[in-house]
């Protein structure tokens, strides 16, 4: 073994005598991520605003992944399966470790009169949770105390064959939902090759539900908590729809189980109904990745 005193007198490094080599390679090798990151700057707008958000980029970066938190009911690991409509939200394609997300992430903190760090934390995610919710008719009904009634019956309107999903079965939707979806399907068919080589995705597994058998099924499962199921549903009206958008393995198309939501949420069928849903008139609920209502156009 090496010894060598530092400047100064302060400590007695003892080194492996290849550690210099190794020293001067790593040098190298932050010296070369550095100009790659200045490099990047200049050409990335995700990564335009370096000086100023450094920081919250390096801490978004590693929170997506290890953040203990509990945004629902049970406790979560990182926000990863968030990430998809975060960035739809903020209008960014940026990485959550970018500066460039970290700066968008600030202008809506700022927008909704919070502090504008950057940095993505609970209360924020609380901010975004309201504005998704408050798109959805339905839970403003509910709000004000309203459970809305099914639709008439002869606006109901038989799913085809290849439109239910195996897992489950769903007869009926209401007519101009029924047409929306199938125009949403056919564009995302058409637009992304791993939905079109796979049917099953964006089949639906249910649609309007008889609130009788809802009531029934709530009182035999005891889990009509308003997280996982509502005793007052939103597939009562006809506009909510569970669509097929993959599983884990050994979870059903359902599960809320954390791990099967983060798997739903980097699947190609997932990441397109984020970008286009809305353009035939569906938004989603963030808690379940298969779970969108239409609103309208």
């Amino acid at each position: 073994m090496l010894g060598k005193r530092l400047a100064g007198g302060r400590a007695l490094i003892k080194c492996h005598p290849m550690s210099l080599s190794r020293l001067i390679l790593a040098l190298l090798i932050a010296f070369g991520v550095a100009t790659t990151v200045r490099a990047q700057a200049a050409d990335d707008p995700c990564w335009t605003e370096l000086e100023a958000f450094s920081d919250a980029a390096v801490a978004n970066g590693q929170s997506v992944l290890n953040l203990e938190w509990t945004p629902f009911a049970a406790p979560e690991t990182g926000w990863e399966t968030y990430q998809p409509l975060i960035q739809q939200e903020l209008a960014t394609a940026c990485s959550p470790g970018s500066p460039g997300f970290a700066s968008a992430l600030a202008a809506f903190q700022t927008r909704y009169g919070l502090a504008p760090t950057g940095l993505f934390d609970a209360a924020t995610f609380q901010v975004f949770k309201g504005v998704w919710q408050e798109r959805r008719p339905f839970v403003m009904a509910r709000v004000r105390g309203e459970c809305p009634e099914p639709p008439p019956i002869n606006t109901w309107a038989y799913l085809l064959p290849g439109e239910e999903h195996a897992d489950r079965i769903t007869r009926m939707l209401r007519r101009d939902v029924l047409e929306a979806y199938r125009r949403m399907a056919a564009a995302a068919r058409a637009e992304v090759p791993e939905i079109a080589a796979d049917p099953e995705l964006l089949q639906i597994f249910s649609g309007l539900r008889d609130p009788a058998a809802d009531a029934a099924r709530c009182a035999a499962e005891g889990n009509c908590d308003g997280l996982r199921r509502a005793v007052c549903s939103p597939h009562r009206t006809g506009t909510a729809i569970d669509l097929y958008v993959g599983h884990a393995h050994g979870y059903g198309v359902d599960s809320t189980e954390p791990y099967n939501r983060l798997h739903q949420s980097r699947g190609a069928a997932y990441r397109w109904l984020v970008a286009n849903a809305r353009r035939f008139g569906f938004v989603p609920y963030v808690y379940e990745p298969w779970h969108w209502e239409w609103v309208g156009p």
